[in-house]
């Protein structure tokens, strides 16, 4: 699904990524864990193929990311910490727009049954600009599944949601998983990782620092692996 070679990506005269090597297999749900600045929101812009490499390999689905974007686009989501909806447009309606540009099928079909897989059925005729972030973030999650991705590449979506609206996310993760979604996560939420996730990756400083399988499935168990790595790096 992905492998990543000795991957650099400078921002002027910083290095943010440094000779970052990762393998990722069809199916996985990974945590990507690390403290604030480490690279790991810029690693999946990387793959995203919204940040273009300074240098190394990136394959995603077979294809090298530098020979063909669009493809590497046709069958990735990517759930930034912007929504990217549009406010003045309903839940269907911003559904119908992204699923246009992904030439989806059957589009209204679509459309409502993720709106109904996310809970806001009742909702879904009523402009986004009156929403709760919760609200937002389930209608962003069936944005990024609307042409049902291989990977779904997540930044924090777990920051800011009530319970039932993480309930609502992870349900959509673990269903898509399923159905062999590829998923990589950023997450500071240690609990949602330990229910969600395979495998964890520790980011420091650009580079992978640490790779695991999670064997025990709790905040606790994660939150200590971590920090015998990380220690007091904030």
């Amino acid at each position: 699904m992905i492998k990543i070679q000795k991957l650099v990506k400078k921002m002027g005269n910083k290095m943010i990524l440094r000779n970052l090597d990762l393998e990722v297999k069809n199916g996985e749900t990974i945590a990507v864990l690390g403290p604030n600045g480490a690279g790991k929101s810029t690693l999946l812009k990387v793959i995203a193929t919204l940040y273009k490499p300074t240098s190394g390999k990136v394959m995603i689905h077979g294809i090298d990311l530098n020979e063909n974007l669009n493809k590497i686009r046709e069958k990735t989501g990517y759930l930034p910490h912007a929504s990217l909806l549009y406010e003045h447009f309903s839940p269907l309606e911003n559904l119908e727009f992204f699923g246009k540009l992904y030439g989806v099928k059957d589009l209204e079909k679509r459309s409502k049954e993720l709106i109904k897989q996310v809970g806001l059925a009742f909702f879904m005729n009523e402009p986004v600009k009156g929403f709760s972030r919760g609200m937002i973030q389930r209608v962003a999650i069936a944005r990024a599944i609307i042409h049902n991705p291989l990977l779904l590449l997540l930044d924090e979506p777990h920051t800011g949601l009530d319970q039932k609206a993480v309930g609502i996310l992870n349900d959509v993760v673990e269903t898509n998983k399923q159905k062999g979604m590829t998923t990589l996560m950023v997450t500071h939420d240690f609990k949602q990782a330990a229910t969600l996730c395979d495998r964890a990756i520790i980011i420091q400083r650009g580079i992978v620092s640490d790779d695991f399988p999670i064997e025990v499935r709790t905040e606790e168990w994660l939150l200590n692996k971590y920090n015998e790595k990380v220690g007091g790096e904030n």
